[in-house]
Parts: structure tokens; sequence; C-alpha cells
């Protein structure tokens, strides 16, 4: 299988580049960043919809949509948020087409965040 490396994604910080292997594309953790970069905080939900919009954009930018997203992993601080991102979950997938996921705790994540979002789309 071919391999290729995304180095840069427009209006996304430098981050792992994703990695698109025959018809999928891995997406490196994410987390609740602005444009240049730099960590923004909030609750773990407000961090997960920037987090995902990152792996959004990245997605796009590899030729994959939202809807090819096959798998989430969400590393949490605290599980008890779980609920909060699972409301956030459901607006962001449709029902039926809800990606399968993984859910744990982390004892720290970079810059003190609260959520960290990777993804395997598929085509």
């Amino acid at each position: 299988m071919r391999r290729r490396y995304i180095v840069e994604v427009e209006g996304v910080p430098p981050s792992p580049s994703p990695i698109v292997v025959g018809n999928q594309c891995w997406i490196s953790g994410q987390l609740s960043v602005g444009d240049d970069g730099a960590y923004i905080p909030g609750s773990t939900a407000e961090e997960a919809k920037r987090a995902f919009a990152q792996v959004f954009r990245i997605a796009e930018a590899a030729g994959f949509s939202a809807a090819d997203i096959v798998y989430v992993d969400l590393a949490f601080i605290d599980l008890a948020d779980v609920t909060d991102v699972n409301r956030l979950y459901a607006e962001l997938f449709a029902e039926g087409q809800r990606p399968a996921r993984t859910i744990y705790q982390a004892a720290k994540l970079p810059f003190g965040g609260r959520i960290k979002v990777q993804a395997i789309a598929a085509r």
C-alpha cells in the first residue's frame, strides 16, 4: 500500500501529519487549539467541539469527509464529562452513522487539555 504524508493543512496548526494508507486516513490526536496552535481552554464539551473541528478539517484536507470517519479515540481527563461530550457526538454524527469509539481517562494531556480526539476515516 502506498503511504502519503500531508505536511501542511491550511488553518490547522502544525501537528503530526495525517497518514493516508489506501482507503484509510489516520488522524493524530487533536486538542482544543486555535489556528495559531495555542491551546484554548474551556469546558470539556467546548474543547471537544474545537478538537473535532480540527479532526474534520484535517480529514477534508486529506480528501475525506466527516461522514467517512469510522473510529474515534477520546482521551478524557475526567470521565464525569463523558455525558456532555456524548451530546456533542450526537450532534456531529447522524444516528446510525456514528463511528465506533474508545473512551478512556488519561492522567494528563498536553497544555492542560481536558480532552484529546483522534480518528480514522475510511472510504
